[in-house]
This record gives C-alpha cells, sequence and structure tokens, in this order.
C-alpha cells in the first residue's frame, strides 16, 4: 500500500529564506499528510521533525498546532504527536461545503465564458492527463487541487479557496485514497474535460453537473474505500 501512496517527490524540500519558517513547515506537512507519504497513525516526534527540516523546534510546534486546528493530526500532551484518522462526516461536511461553492463558481464562469481561462485550464488538462498516463497520482492529485484553485481565482474568490482548503483535509486524504480504485484518476481528468468544455460552451447548467458528478464520486464509493483501508478510517 505505502508504495501506491507515498511521493518520494515530497522528499525534497527547502525553506525560502525570505519567509518564515513555521508556515513553510506547516505546508510541506500538511501536503505529506494529504498526500497519504504520512498516513494516518504516523507518530510526529517534535525533535525528529526539528532535525529533519533543519530548524529549531519551535516552527515545528506552531505547524503541529495549525495541523491540530485543521484536525490532521492528534496531540496527547507529555506523549506524542499522531497522524489522525480520517474522519468521515468531517469529509462529508467539506463535500457541502465545496459542493455548495463550486456550484456557484462554475455557474458564474460559463455564464461569461473567458477565451483565456478555457486556454489556461486546457493548459492544465494536459499536465493532469501527462500524470495520468504516468500513473504518478500523488502528483495528479496535487494538479486537481491546482485546477480546482484555478477556478477560484478565476470567479475571484480566492479567500474562499483558503476556506474550503482549511476544511478539506479529510475529504482530500479520502480522495487520495480513491485515486488508485476502479478508474478513478482517469474519471477525475475527464471530468475536468468536461467542466471546461461546458464553461468553454457557455452552459451553466452543464457545467454545473459535470461538477456535481465529479465531487461525488468519492464518498459515493466509500463502502470501497473503507474495505480497503478501514484501519485509515473512522
Amino acid at each position: 500500500m505505502e508504495d501506491t501512496l507515498q511521493s518520494p517527490a515530497l522528499a525534497a524540500f527547502q525553506f525560502d529564506r525570505t519567509r518564515h519558517a513555521a508556515p513553510q513547515v506547516f505546508e510541506h506537512l500538511r501536503e505529506r499528510i494529504i498526500s497519504m507519504a504520512l498516513p494516518p497513525g504516523s507518530v510526529l516526534s517534535r525533535a525528529d521533525l526539528a532535525a529533519e527540516y533543519g530548524t529549531s523546534q519551535t516552527p515545528v510546534r506552531d505547524a503541529l498546532i495549525r495541523l491540530s486546528e485543521e484536525g490532521l493530526v492528534d496531540v496527547f500532551p507529555q506523549h506524542a504527536t499522531v497522524v489522525s484518522p480520517i474522519s468521515i462526516a468531517l469529509a462529508q461536511q467539506a463535500h457541502f461545503l465545496r459542493r455548495s461553492v463550486e456550484l456557484e463558481i462554475v455557474r458564474s464562469l460559463a455564464e461569461r465564458p473567458d477565451a483565456a481561462l478555457v486556454q489556461r485550464l486546457r493548459a492544465s488538462l494536459a499536465y493532469q492527463h501527462a500524470m495520468l498516463v504516468a500513473g504518478d497520482f500523488a502528483e495528479l492529485s496535487r494538479t486537481d487541487q491546482t485546477f480546482h484553485r484555478q477556478l477560484y481565482d478565476a470567479a475571484e474568490v480566492p479567500d474562499l479557496w483558503l476556506l474550503v482548503r482549511r476544511q478539506s483535509g479529510h475529504l482530500d486524504r479520502l480522495r487520495r485514497l480513491h485515486l488508485p480504485i476502479d478508474d478513478k484518476a482517469r474519471a477525475v481528468v475527464e471530468d475536468h474535460m468536461g467542466i471546461v468544455d461546458a464553461i468553454a460552451a457557455g452552459d451553466p447548467a452543464a457545467a454545473q453537473a459535470r461538477l456535481r458528478r465529479h465531487l461525488s464520486g468519492t464518498l459515493t464509493n466509500l463502502d470501497d474505500i473503507r474495505a480497503r483501508f478501514q484501519d485509515y478510517l473512522r
């Protein structure tokens, strides 16, 4: 299972010396958790992480606090910090939020088709397809997030992306587990293509229908995911 989930690319990390350390440690650790490179149950030692990142324990502590606030780690004082199981309830709530917001986003974009936006989205789709062919599920998952962020930016609601992202850690991990199952990865790319085609055609109803289908896939297949990864879910 680890061979299908972990991403060697995530091992590479270098501080941007123009930014504070804590947000960078947080972002990198969060990506490792979302990608399942650090699966549920992984023990996170503050001292070990500080040594790994080449920093003091203070940025690591601050990063772990933020991860705890998002429900991605469980902190046991004076004992350990552990990557949390995937909460189905929190994933379902995140799905409700994301669907509500993104249905309005694709509707508004399809009502005012923008050729430059469609060109950018198609370029993103070409890269996604290359990752699909390569079987790089970790990178495909990352580009999936990038694609959706492009939609938020185009609709001029970038702050909503940050809000949805903070609430979506459990859903994103569930989607990551689902990618290798039953050709889910191919369906993700095809759904993205359908959304872009509908936006380009100026068809809000079709854009919303394709988005609704796209976002419903993982929770619809929850029983299959649970059967394969029951130790990761709660």
